[in-house]
């Protein structure tokens, strides 16, 4: 066979294939697998928003990049009532085919390249390196803004934070931008897991709120997903709003490589987007099940960092990571290691709030059954 025209580029292996083992470790537990390593919704996506699709399901012409007036008013419209960041516009906001695809290709879509530096944090989705290898840019995994390059290009916050439901507050968010402003660099917050805050305090703050950024957009961005908030990840539903120089520029490249969001999912985003409720239910859904794992978790001998939000546990005992997977996999749960997110997570496992209640229920009696069998 010919090798490949060129040079395939350079990426990491997809880190859940080295987890396929200890997949299979675990359905071989009689009570069947308990798969907690991936945050992809299990309920079922509300039937209003089912409804919407259904009821523009002849979508004959093609969309525009840009999305529909009605659905950049409702994403305007949700920013303002849900994440406190009034007077956005509709040529601050745009319609994305899932968070996934903006981040792993906003490096590129920016000019981002060699002399470039892309900061993550620490702890960190393995997409933000992965964007930066495409644009053939440098990662850096880095909290702490004094420790930014001088050549940063590429700011990515992630708060709340997946993989440790990490939660960054108003004065936190303003020092970051400073910095990236200090540095001319865009600065841009995966806020996907907004909505699922377990302080108590409502939703996290948005970069975009006047209290970090002040009278000016310039340069930051907000990425956000249905995903989590509406279960509806299989509809590949998200947006991106801020800065409208920087809006208009990705438009006018997505237009070029045809990055549409379909029409049926376009009304389904609007219809989503102006409902409160379903995002309520969705939410007291996960905290019953954070509830039943949280103290599992911790009287199998684990202790819970951070976690103040999202849909993710970050648990440790203190030892490798792969030997907590191994030792949950026994028990016949499939947990994420804390090595796929950076050395930040060496002796962590990321446990997802995403099974049904019953088998949220039977991890929780191993992990009780796991830690009277240790006593013993």
């Amino acid at each position: 066979m010919r090798g490949l025209p060129g040079r395939a580029l350079a990426l990491p292996d997809f880190p859940w294939d080295s987890l396929v083992p200890y997949a299979e470790l675990a359905r071989k537990h009689h009570g069947g697998i308990v798969d907690l390593s991936v945050g992809s919704p299990v309920d079922e996506t509300p039937a209003l928003v089912r409804e919407a699709i259904a009821a523009a399901a002849d979508a004959h012409a093609y969309p525009q990049t840009i999305g529909t007036p009605e659905l950049r008013e409702a994403i305007a419209a949700w920013f303002a009532r849900r994440r406190g960041v009034p007077a956005l516009q509709p040529e601050n906001v745009l319609p994305t085919v899932g968070s996934k695809e903006l981040i792993a290709w906003l490096p590129l879509m920016l000019g981002l390249g060699p002399a470039d530096a892309v900061v993550l944090p620490a702890a960190a989705y393995p997409t933000y390196s992965v964007g930066a290898a495409l644009a053939g840019a440098r990662a850096v995994a880095a909290d702490d803004p004094d420790d930014w390059p001088e050549d940063t290009r590429l700011v990515w916050l992630n708060s709340p934070g997946n993989p440790d439901g990490r939660v960054l507050g108003v004065e936190e968010l303003r020092r970051a931008v400073e910095r990236a402003r200090e540095l001319g660099a865009v600065i841009a917050s995966d806020e996907c897991y907004a909505e699922l805050d377990w302080t108590g305090e409502g939703t996290t703050p948005s970069i975009l709120d006047p209290r970090v950024v002040g009278d000016s957009r310039r340069l930051v961005l907000a990425v956000y997903s249905l995903s989590k908030q509406s279960n509806l990840a299989g509809y590949r539903a998200a947006f991106v709003a801020g800065c409208a120089e920087l809006i208009g520029a990705i438009t006018q490249v997505r237009k070029h490589a045809g990055l549409l969001v379909p029409a049926p999912v376009q009304a389904a985003m609007t219809t989503a987007l102006g409902d409160d409720a379903h995002v309520a239910e969705q939410k007291a859904r996960y905290r019953s099940r954070r509830e039943q794992l949280v103290p599992a978790l911790e009287s199998a001998g684990f202790r819970i960092d951070r976690s103040e939000a999202g849909l993710y546990l970050w648990a440790t005992r203190g030892e490798d990571a792969w030997a907590s997977v191994a030792a949950l996999a026994e028990q016949g749960i499939l947990v994420a290691p804390g090595a796929f997110y950076g050395e930040a997570g060496a002796q962590h496992v990321r446990v997802a709030l995403t099974a049904s209640d019953e088998r949220i229920a039977e991890a929780a009696r191993r992990l009780r059954e796991l830690s009277a069998t240790s006593k013993g």
